[in-house]
Protein backbone atom coordinates (compact mmCIF):
# COMPACT_ATOMS: atom_id res chain seq x y z
CA UNK A 1 0.00 0.00 0.00
CA UNK A 2 1.42 3.38 -1.00
CA UNK A 3 2.04 6.16 1.49
CA UNK A 4 -0.64 8.30 -0.17
CA UNK A 5 -3.24 5.57 0.27
CA UNK A 6 -2.21 4.91 3.87
CA UNK A 7 -2.57 8.61 4.59
CA UNK A 8 -6.01 8.61 2.98
CA UNK A 9 -7.25 5.70 5.10
CA UNK A 10 -5.82 7.15 8.31
CA UNK A 11 -7.57 10.49 7.81
CA UNK A 12 -10.78 8.76 6.68
CA UNK A 13 -10.87 6.68 9.86
CA UNK A 14 -10.30 9.77 12.00
CA UNK A 15 -13.01 11.73 10.22
CA UNK A 16 -15.47 8.83 10.38
CA UNK A 17 -14.83 8.55 14.12
CA UNK A 18 -15.56 12.26 14.44
CA UNK A 19 -18.77 11.87 12.45
CA UNK A 20 -19.89 8.99 14.64
CA UNK A 21 -18.94 10.84 17.82
CA UNK A 22 -20.96 13.90 16.80
CA UNK A 23 -23.89 11.60 15.87
CA UNK A 24 -24.14 13.19 12.44
CA UNK A 25 -24.75 9.77 10.87
CA UNK A 26 -27.58 9.11 13.32
CA UNK A 27 -29.07 12.50 12.51
CA UNK A 28 -29.04 11.69 8.77
CA UNK A 29 -30.70 8.32 9.34
CA UNK A 30 -33.45 9.83 11.51
CA UNK A 31 -34.19 12.66 9.06
CA UNK A 32 -34.34 10.36 6.04
CA UNK A 33 -36.46 7.80 7.90
CA UNK A 34 -38.95 10.38 9.15
CA UNK A 35 -39.42 11.76 5.63
CA UNK A 36 -39.86 8.26 4.21
CA UNK A 37 -42.45 7.33 6.84
CA UNK A 38 -44.37 10.56 6.21
CA UNK A 39 -44.67 9.96 2.48
CA UNK A 40 -45.53 6.29 2.95
CA UNK A 41 -48.30 7.26 5.38
CA UNK A 42 -49.62 9.78 2.87
CA UNK A 43 -49.68 7.05 0.25
CA UNK A 44 -51.55 4.66 2.52
CA UNK A 45 -54.04 7.39 3.51
CA UNK A 46 -54.90 7.97 -0.15
CA UNK A 47 -55.36 4.24 -0.63
CA UNK A 48 -58.80 4.43 1.00
CA UNK A 49 -60.07 6.43 -1.96
CA UNK A 50 -57.72 6.08 -4.91
CA UNK A 51 -55.64 3.03 -4.07
CA UNK A 52 -52.01 3.22 -2.96
CA UNK A 53 -50.20 5.92 -4.89
CA UNK A 54 -47.45 3.57 -5.96
CA UNK A 55 -43.80 3.26 -5.05
CA UNK A 56 -42.75 5.46 -7.95
CA UNK A 57 -45.03 8.30 -6.94
CA UNK A 58 -43.98 8.04 -3.31
CA UNK A 59 -40.33 8.18 -4.36
CA UNK A 60 -40.96 11.22 -6.58
CA UNK A 61 -42.53 13.09 -3.65
CA UNK A 62 -39.75 11.88 -1.35
CA UNK A 63 -36.97 13.05 -3.65
CA UNK A 64 -38.74 16.40 -4.20
CA UNK A 65 -38.57 16.97 -0.44
CA UNK A 66 -34.92 15.89 -0.46
CA UNK A 67 -34.14 18.51 -3.12
CA UNK A 68 -34.70 21.11 -0.42
CA UNK A 69 -33.08 19.20 2.43
CA UNK A 70 -30.00 17.57 0.89
CA UNK A 71 -28.25 20.81 -0.19
CA UNK A 72 -28.57 22.21 3.32
CA UNK A 73 -27.29 19.00 4.93
CA UNK A 74 -24.37 18.78 2.49
CA UNK A 75 -23.39 22.39 3.13
CA UNK A 76 -23.60 21.96 6.90
CA UNK A 77 -21.59 18.71 6.79
CA UNK A 78 -18.73 20.19 4.77
CA UNK A 79 -18.82 23.96 5.14
CA UNK A 80 -16.98 24.06 8.48
CA UNK A 81 -14.73 21.01 8.32
CA UNK A 82 -11.51 22.64 7.05
CA UNK A 83 -11.67 26.03 8.75
CA UNK A 84 -12.66 24.38 12.04
CA UNK A 85 -9.69 22.00 11.76
CA UNK A 86 -7.48 25.01 11.07
CA UNK A 87 -8.79 26.89 14.11
CA UNK A 88 -8.41 24.04 16.61
CA UNK A 89 -4.95 23.05 15.36
CA UNK A 90 -5.94 19.74 13.78
CA UNK A 91 -4.51 20.72 10.40
CA UNK A 92 -1.18 21.68 11.92
CA UNK A 93 -1.04 18.39 13.84
CA UNK A 94 -1.99 16.22 10.85
CA UNK A 95 0.35 17.92 8.40
CA UNK A 96 3.24 17.54 10.82
CA UNK A 97 2.83 13.82 10.07
CA UNK A 98 3.56 12.26 6.65
CA UNK A 99 0.05 13.13 5.43
CA UNK A 100 -0.41 15.11 2.25
CA UNK A 101 -2.99 17.84 1.89
CA UNK A 102 -4.53 16.04 -1.06
CA UNK A 103 -5.01 12.86 0.98
CA UNK A 104 -6.59 14.83 3.82
CA UNK A 105 -8.98 16.67 1.51
CA UNK A 106 -9.95 13.52 -0.42
CA UNK A 107 -10.57 11.56 2.77
CA UNK A 108 -12.86 14.09 4.44
CA UNK A 109 -14.70 14.64 1.15
CA UNK A 110 -15.43 10.95 0.63
CA UNK A 111 -16.43 10.34 4.26
CA UNK A 112 -18.89 13.25 4.35
CA UNK A 113 -20.30 12.31 0.95
CA UNK A 114 -20.84 8.65 1.90
CA UNK A 115 -22.33 9.50 5.29
CA UNK A 116 -24.95 11.62 3.56
CA UNK A 117 -25.67 9.15 0.76
CA UNK A 118 -25.42 5.64 2.26
CA UNK A 119 -28.43 5.88 4.64
CA UNK A 120 -30.49 7.42 1.83
CA UNK A 121 -29.68 4.54 -0.54
CA UNK A 122 -30.69 1.97 2.08
CA UNK A 123 -33.99 3.76 2.78
CA UNK A 124 -34.91 4.09 -0.89
CA UNK A 125 -34.39 0.37 -1.40
CA UNK A 126 -36.42 -0.26 1.77
CA UNK A 127 -39.30 1.85 0.41
CA UNK A 128 -39.33 -0.18 -2.79
CA UNK A 129 -39.32 -3.48 -0.87
CA UNK A 130 -42.05 -2.21 1.45
CA UNK A 131 -44.30 -1.48 -1.51
CA UNK A 132 -43.61 -5.00 -2.80
CA UNK A 133 -44.28 -6.78 0.49
CA UNK A 134 -47.18 -4.68 1.80
CA UNK A 135 -49.04 -3.95 -1.44
CA UNK A 136 -47.70 -6.46 -3.94
CA UNK A 137 -46.40 -3.76 -6.29
CA UNK A 138 -43.59 -4.19 -8.74
CA UNK A 139 -40.34 -2.75 -7.44
CA UNK A 140 -39.27 -0.01 -9.86
CA UNK A 141 -35.55 -0.73 -9.56
CA UNK A 142 -34.67 1.40 -12.58
CA UNK A 143 -36.49 4.42 -11.18
CA UNK A 144 -34.92 3.87 -7.76
CA UNK A 145 -31.56 3.81 -9.50
CA UNK A 146 -32.36 7.08 -11.29
CA UNK A 147 -33.36 8.69 -7.99
CA UNK A 148 -30.17 7.51 -6.28
CA UNK A 149 -28.03 8.86 -9.11
CA UNK A 150 -29.74 12.26 -8.94
CA UNK A 151 -29.49 12.44 -5.14
CA UNK A 152 -25.81 11.45 -5.21
CA UNK A 153 -25.10 14.13 -7.83
CA UNK A 154 -26.95 16.73 -5.76
CA UNK A 155 -25.04 15.77 -2.62
CA UNK A 156 -21.72 15.85 -4.47
CA UNK A 157 -22.47 19.25 -5.99
CA UNK A 158 -23.16 20.92 -2.65
CA UNK A 159 -20.43 18.99 -0.84
CA UNK A 160 -17.97 20.44 -3.34
CA UNK A 161 -19.37 23.93 -2.83
CA UNK A 162 -19.29 23.52 0.95
CA UNK A 163 -15.68 22.35 0.92
CA UNK A 164 -14.73 25.26 -1.31
CA UNK A 165 -16.31 27.69 1.18
CA UNK A 166 -14.60 25.90 4.07
CA UNK A 167 -11.15 26.31 2.51
CA UNK A 168 -11.72 29.83 1.18
CA UNK A 169 -13.41 31.51 4.15
CA UNK A 170 -11.38 31.13 7.34
CA UNK A 171 -13.83 32.87 9.66
CA UNK A 172 -16.42 30.31 10.83
CA UNK A 173 -19.24 32.82 11.38
CA UNK A 174 -18.75 34.33 7.94
CA UNK A 175 -18.58 30.87 6.37
CA UNK A 176 -21.91 29.96 7.99
CA UNK A 177 -23.49 33.09 6.57
CA UNK A 178 -22.20 32.29 3.08
CA UNK A 179 -23.47 28.71 3.33
CA UNK A 180 -26.96 29.88 4.23
CA UNK A 181 -26.93 32.39 1.38
CA UNK A 182 -25.88 29.68 -1.08
CA UNK A 183 -28.67 27.40 0.13
CA UNK A 184 -31.32 30.12 -0.04
CA UNK A 185 -30.13 31.14 -3.52
CA UNK A 186 -30.26 27.56 -4.75
CA UNK A 187 -33.66 26.76 -3.27
CA UNK A 188 -35.73 29.93 -3.29
CA UNK A 189 -34.15 33.03 -4.74
CA UNK A 190 -33.50 31.52 -8.16
CA UNK A 191 -37.18 30.66 -8.55
CA UNK A 192 -38.35 34.10 -7.44
CA UNK A 193 -35.77 35.93 -9.56
CA UNK A 194 -36.66 33.89 -12.64
CA UNK A 195 -40.39 34.39 -12.12
CA UNK A 196 -39.85 38.14 -11.71
CA UNK A 197 -37.81 38.33 -14.91
CA UNK A 198 -40.49 36.42 -16.82
CA UNK A 199 -43.16 38.83 -15.54
CA UNK A 200 -41.07 41.88 -16.38
CA UNK A 201 -39.83 40.84 -19.83
CA UNK A 202 -41.01 38.52 -22.56
CA UNK A 203 -38.21 36.00 -22.57
CA UNK A 204 -37.51 33.28 -25.09
CA UNK A 205 -38.26 29.75 -23.79
CA UNK A 206 -34.66 28.66 -24.35
CA UNK A 207 -33.42 31.60 -22.25
CA UNK A 208 -35.78 30.69 -19.41
CA UNK A 209 -34.64 27.09 -19.55
CA UNK A 210 -30.95 28.06 -19.63
CA UNK A 211 -31.31 30.33 -16.60
CA UNK A 212 -33.20 27.65 -14.68
CA UNK A 213 -30.70 24.94 -15.63
CA UNK A 214 -27.82 27.01 -14.19
CA UNK A 215 -29.21 26.21 -10.75
CA UNK A 216 -28.13 22.63 -9.92
CA UNK A 217 -31.28 22.06 -7.85
CA UNK A 218 -33.51 23.08 -10.75
CA UNK A 219 -31.46 21.01 -13.15
CA UNK A 220 -31.89 17.90 -11.02
CA UNK A 221 -35.59 18.63 -10.51
CA UNK A 222 -36.14 18.63 -14.27
CA UNK A 223 -34.16 15.39 -14.58
CA UNK A 224 -36.33 13.82 -11.87
CA UNK A 225 -39.55 14.87 -13.60
CA UNK A 226 -38.28 13.58 -16.94
CA UNK A 227 -37.58 10.19 -15.34
CA UNK A 228 -41.03 9.99 -13.76
CA UNK A 229 -42.97 11.46 -16.72
CA UNK A 230 -41.08 11.48 -20.06
CA UNK A 231 -43.81 13.67 -21.59
CA UNK A 232 -43.39 16.28 -18.82
CA UNK A 233 -47.13 16.91 -18.83
CA UNK A 234 -46.95 18.16 -15.24
CA UNK A 235 -45.09 21.26 -16.48
CA UNK A 236 -47.75 22.22 -19.02
CA UNK A 237 -46.58 24.18 -22.09
CA UNK A 238 -43.05 24.39 -20.70
CA UNK A 239 -42.96 20.62 -20.39
CA UNK A 240 -44.22 20.24 -23.96
CA UNK A 241 -41.42 22.52 -25.19
CA UNK A 242 -38.73 20.68 -23.19
CA UNK A 243 -39.97 17.22 -24.17
CA UNK A 244 -39.93 18.10 -27.86
CA UNK A 245 -36.81 20.25 -28.02
CA UNK A 246 -34.53 18.40 -25.59
CA UNK A 247 -36.22 15.13 -24.70
CA UNK A 248 -36.36 13.24 -21.43
CA UNK A 249 -32.94 11.64 -22.00
CA UNK A 250 -31.33 15.01 -22.70
CA UNK A 251 -32.86 16.51 -19.55
CA UNK A 252 -31.64 13.60 -17.47
CA UNK A 253 -28.11 13.82 -18.86
CA UNK A 254 -28.06 17.58 -18.26
CA UNK A 255 -29.42 17.13 -14.75
CA UNK A 256 -26.57 14.74 -13.96
CA UNK A 257 -23.71 16.36 -15.87
CA UNK A 258 -24.01 20.02 -14.87
CA UNK A 259 -24.33 19.62 -11.05
CA UNK A 260 -21.53 17.02 -11.10
CA UNK A 261 -19.30 19.38 -13.07
CA UNK A 262 -20.13 22.28 -10.75
CA UNK A 263 -19.37 20.22 -7.64
CA UNK A 264 -16.13 18.90 -9.13
CA UNK A 265 -14.92 22.37 -10.10
CA UNK A 266 -15.73 23.70 -6.62
CA UNK A 267 -13.97 20.71 -5.03
CA UNK A 268 -10.85 21.18 -7.18
CA UNK A 269 -10.82 24.88 -6.35
CA UNK A 270 -10.99 24.04 -2.65
CA UNK A 271 -8.15 21.54 -2.99
CA UNK A 272 -6.03 24.11 -4.84
CA UNK A 273 -6.73 26.67 -2.09
CA UNK A 274 -5.82 24.19 0.66
CA UNK A 275 -2.55 23.24 -1.02
CA UNK A 276 -1.48 26.86 -1.42
CA UNK A 277 -2.84 28.26 1.82
CA UNK A 278 -1.45 28.27 5.35
CA UNK A 279 -2.45 25.63 7.89
CA UNK A 280 -2.78 28.21 10.69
Amino acid sequence: MSRQLRSYWAVAQLDLAEVLRSRWLLFCIVVYAVLAVVFLMVGMRESTVFGFTGTGRVLVSYVHALLVLLPLMALIATGQVVNKARDDGTLELLFSQPISRGAFFSAISSVRFLVLLAPLAVLMVAVGLFGRVAFGQQVAWSFIGHCLVLCSVLVWSFCGIGLWVSTTVQNSARATMYLLLIWVAGIALMDFALAGMMLQWRMEPRVVFALAALNPVQSIRMALLSSADPELSVLGPVGFYLANQIGSTGLYVLGVAWPMLLGTLAWMSGLWKLRRGDVV
